[in-house]
């Protein structure tokens, strides 16, 4: 343990010079906040750099320019092309000072005995680089992402025009007719399509034999009903950032859609009456982590273990916690968070008071309470995580054709 470090128990960030080091990090909205970059740099004694873009973009430069990033923050659902690739370097556990101290969702795909795994992209399945550089769920010594952030999403609706809710307990209410042309979905097709499956499937429209990974058939028969629903101007708008989804809700378009939590913050923000449902079939779940380019050695190499355990060490897991998103290591959060911001966000409870978002403006009111009770509740009731499935190819085209033609029907 380095006893002048910044944060516990990491390693020793690199010997700086005169001319600072900078550090690439290529990523989304979800994690690249500003925030996080101004205390990275402060921390570390870096210059940090964020190229931040939309999920498509984002992979897309992740696989083909490796040379462009240093750390790939992203998803485990966005691992395989850039794994396949090369693009990335595999992680050695013993450089992660508190690895022991990542919870298990990612290590098991569980968090307790009789916890649900869910179907579909567990992260557990891609963390361990096997001996043949295969990805699998066997420990080894080197892993392919570091575990960080996580959420368990489904979708928001406006708490003041829904018939009390009962009516919004489903993932099928995404699909009821009482929301025809009031609803949004959103533009990613790895995401997208299981909150609508989730629906179909909940609605009693068509089933799966592993939502998970669909079947060309599957796809088929769920954008069949999708175009139907576009052709009948039931979906208002297909959104690609959070901050696009927020304001369809903010311009009064919607009344129901898909969401991320950043949007729904977005929103409290400005005291719209929105929620996020807690489906009875389950979450739709997604896990973040860093990647560190294939370019990386030396020096750069070192200060990116640096940033990696940086990441986890507590204080950046409690910006993202305001964001309404988790950290792998929780405990290591629970310090920088005040008591009333850990009970509203991990364990459940009412707000105790106002709780601001990772800017400072006030987000949670008093009184509030998260649905879907505590990270350990809500983390027992996956359905289904965000996923590239094999036939990933064929739903792209078949997504992005639905897409274009609901675009210029708006």
């Amino acid at each position: 343990m380095n006893k002048h470090s910044p944060y516990p128990n990491a390693a020793a960030p690199a010997v700086h010079t005169a001319g600072k080091p900078k550090l690439r990090v290529l990523g989304t909205a979800i994690s690249l906040l500003e925030e996080l970059r101004l205390k990275a740099q402060a921390d570390l004694g870096i210059d940090v750099v964020f190229d931040n873009n939309d999920f498509v973009v984002t992979q897309h430069k992740a696989a083909q320019e490796p040379d462009s990033y240093d750390i790939y923050d992203q998803c485990f659902h966005n691992l395989d092309i850039v794994w396949y690739w090369r693009a990335v370097q595999p992680i050695e556990i013993e450089r992660i000072a508190l690895w022991d101290e990542i919870n298990d969702l990612t290590k098991t795909g569980q968090i307790g005995p009789s916890a649900r795994m869910g179907q579909g992209d567990v992260p557990a399945r891609k963390l361990f680089v096997q001996p043949n550089l295969a990805l699998g769920d066997m420990p080894t010594s080197r892993i392919s992402m570091l575990p960080t952030t996580h959420n368990f999403d489904s979708f928001a609706y406006r708490s003041d025009v829904v018939d009390g809710v009962q009516s919004v307990a489903s993932w099928s209410a995404l699909l009821n007719e009482r929301w025809a042309g009031r609803c949004a979905l959103v533009d990613e097709p790895a995401i997208g399509i299981f909150d609508a499956a989730l629906a179909a499937q909940a609605a009693g429209l068509m089933s799966f034999g592993n939502i998970g990974n669909m079947t060309v058939a599957e796809i088929d028969q769920l954008m069949d009903i999708l175009e139907a629903r576009r052709k009948a101007g039931f979906f208002r708008s297909f959104w690609r950032t959070a901050e696009d989804a927020a304001r369809l809700m903010i311009d009064g378009d919607t009344d129901i859609q898909s969401m991320w939590s950043t949007g729904i913050g977005i929103l409290n923000s400005k005291g719209l009456p929105v929620e996020q449902a807690a489906p009875v079939e389950g979450y739709r779940a997604w896990h973040g982590g860093l990647c560190l380019s294939r370019s990386l050695s030396g020096r750069m190499l070192d200060i990116a273990y640096d940033y990696l355990n940086w990441w986890i060490s507590g204080w950046p897991g409690a910006v993202v916690a305001r964001q309404g998103y988790y950290i792998s290591t929780p405990q290591r959060s629970r310090s920088h968070m005040t008591a009333a911001e850990w009970d509203y966000w991990y364990e459940g409870l009412p707000a105790r008071e106002d709780l601001p978002g990772p800017d400072g403006v006030i987000r949670i009111k008093r009184g509030s309470v998260r649905s879907g009770g505590s990270y350990w509740q809500r983390a027992n009731g996956i359905a289904v995580w965000n996923t590239t499935m094999d036939e990933h190819n064929y739903l792209v085209r078949r997504w992005m054709q639905l897409v274009g033609r609901a675009e210029k029907d708006i």
